[in-house]
């Protein structure tokens, strides 16, 4: 076995890097073809997720096998190699089959104990067989990765010990004031997408006891069959589907938002959710009985005829007009390189960030946006700070649309946090909330559990790499006592089929009993760390024909991989 992984995740990366190394099925499909194009790789599978990116390969050479893994994960990825390296970790043999092993079980979530990541390594695997690049191994490592996964929730707490990420981003919405249930009992919400993660997000809205679900999928047919779920679940929620290009006019319904599609770039901008808020009374949060029906649009409020107080008109009008033009003053989400003399506080627009917005009058269009970046950047460095996990203002301003954003790359547009009266959850949040969660006791029996079945799954896997040889060694010896046999019959004509039977039985036994003890003394040797070399001495000492040996691994390597598409076929069909 020569198992290597490769990847970033959560833990290594920063969500940024994280974002745009991102893979589409596209991509994904692509990248498992060429891996098999590369000389060191035999197998290989791909999980892809919104919290890390591994490349699994049977490799022959272990360093070509990182450079050629390490070069096709940038390639296929759009982040150049020498910005991708720093971020790399890289697993070999027993380490990268407890690596897996971690994963299946929750150890290595961003919430420790969540389940979803079963499901996302069940479709790695089905990936891998579709697209016929996971031979024996990859077959056998992920199938088990799964029941041990399984094994670990239903022996231990480990349940308890961390949540799903949906509930999680949702305690993190009601900024542990008050229970989730208590928080979304009521509230109308907005599910972007119909995807394993959406649905998920979905039911749990349903379950916490939200009164209007509202799936918007830019596939009409899963969205509605999204809402036929939710209705049937018996939870009592109204539910109803609609188009993407309905999102706009939902926002101005609805008190909160989770989006998790497979979009490349925003979902929502900061443009889309100020302008829901200007069409959304500021008032308290809007609840909804459970069985009430969908309502009409709300009629956008009047605008206030005087503006708050400290707020030049004037600069209100030039920001107007740059808006109308198409320009954007500042967005959080995207890098951009400061040009320009810094001021005597540091804003290269020379606005002090202590005058207030007062200070913003008379300055034009490019060095406000000069300062709004200077800003953010500064913000961004507070941010960098220990909190709770949420963006949202700390000015005491109700919290009118609460946003989960749970793609990655993110949906919604980070700069929507500075929005009064809106909070923001995303990926990169969730995170930094998450390292600081409680540990369960929990967490120790499953570590013992993957440990004992790293170790089960490396003698089985030692242990079969010798079979085909000990297979080999049976043929050749069936094929000596058959040409003896043969050469005795031809020596004494006079033998009885009676006679030539027992002679023929009694030959086969003495061959049996004389190979039975050395074949199971090698297995046990060979399933035992460092015993891989048995196989070629038992090669060597009788001088196997090595085309045979390969022969014997092709074929049960073709069973094997038609064993594990049947189960998963029948698995699906279930």
């Amino acid at each position: 076995m020569s198992l290597l992984v490769v990847g970033l995740s959560h833990r290594s990366a920063p969500v940024s890097v994280l974002e745009r190394a991102s893979l589409s099925a596209d991509a994904k499909a692509k990248l498992l073809h060429d891996t098999l194009a590369v000389e060191p790789a035999a197998e290989a599978a791909v999980l892809a997720t919104c919290n890390r990116i591994e490349l699994y390969a049977d490799v022959d050479k272990f360093h070509a096998g990182v450079a050629e893994l390490s070069t096709l994960l940038a390639q296929h990825s759009g982040v150049a190699l020498e910005e991708l390296t720093p971020y790399l970790y890289v697993h070999y043999e027993d380490r990268a089959v407890h690596h897996l092993f971690s994963v299946a079980c929750g150890l290595d979530s961003m919430v420790v104990g969540e389940g979803q990541i079963l499901g996302q390594i069940k479709d790695t695997l089905a990936l891998g067989q579709e697209l016929h690049t996971a031979g024996r191994l990859l077959n056998d490592l992920f199938q088990q990765a799964l029941r041990v996964g399984k094994r670990a929730h239903s022996e231990t707490g480990i349940d308890r010990a961390g949540q799903s990420l949906v509930t999680f981003g949702l305690e993190q919405l009601a900024a542990g004031r008050e229970p989730v249930e208590s928080w979304a009992a009521g509230k109308r919400a907005l599910v972007i997408g119909a995807g394993s993660m959406s649905s998920l997000a979905a039911a749990t809205l349903a379950r916490v006891g939200a009164a209007e679900v509202v799936v918007a999928n830019r596939t009409a047919a899963r969205a509605d069959r999204l809402v036929e779920i939710l209705v049937a679940s018996g939870t009592g929620v109204t539910a109803r589907a609609v188009a993407m290009a309905a999102v706009a006019d939902e926002l101005t319904r609805v008190d909160i938002v989770v989006s998790c599609t497979g979009a490349t770039g925003l979902v929502l901008t900061g443009d889309d959710v100020a302008a829901a808020l200007a069409h959304t009374p500021a008032a308290a949060p809007r609840t909804l009985p459970a069985q009430a029906g969908p309502r009409t649009a709300v009629p956008a409020p009047a605008r206030p005829a005087a503006l708050p107080a400290g707020l030049d008109p004037e600069v209100v009008a030039r920001l107007a007009a740059v808006a109308a033009a198409g320009g954007r003053l500042a967005d959080a989400g995207v890098a951009r390189t400061l040009t320009g003399a810094p001021g005597p506080d540091g804003c290269p627009a020379d606005a002090p960030a202590a005058a207030g917005r007062a200070a913003l009058t008379g300055v034009d269009a490019t060095d406000l946006e000069l300062h709004g970046t200077w800003a953010d950047q500064g913000e961004a460095a507070a941010q960098r700070q220990p909190r709770k996990g949420t963006r949202s203002h700390a000015d005491g301003t109700p919290v009118r649309l609460a946003l989960l954003d749970l793609a990655m790359p993110r949906d919604i547009d980070a700069a929507v946090h500075r929005i009064p009266g809106v909070r923001l959850v995303d990926i990169e949040s969730l995170a930094e909330a998450s390292a600081d969660a409680p540990m369960a006791a929990d967490v120790d029996a499953v570590r013992g559990i993957v440990a004992d079945e790293v170790a089960a799954f490396g003698a089985a896997q030692r242990a079969a790499h010798i079979t085909p040889t000990v297979v080999a060694l049976r043929a050749m010896a069936a094929e000596v006592v058959a040409m003896e046999v043969a050469r005795l019959h031809g020596r004494l004509p006079d033998l009885d089929d009676r006679q030539r039977a027992e002679v023929t039985q009694t030959v086969r036994r003495v061959v049996d009993k004389l190979l039975h003890a050395p074949t199971v003394r090698v297995k046990q040797l060979a399933s035992e760390p460092g015993g891989a070399g048995y196989a070629d001495a038992l090669r060597e000492l009788f001088d196997l024909d090595p085309q045979t040996v390969a022969s014997v691994s092709r074929a049960d390597g073709a069973a094997a991989a038609g064993q594990a598409n049947q189960t998963h076929d029948s698995g699906r069909a279930s």
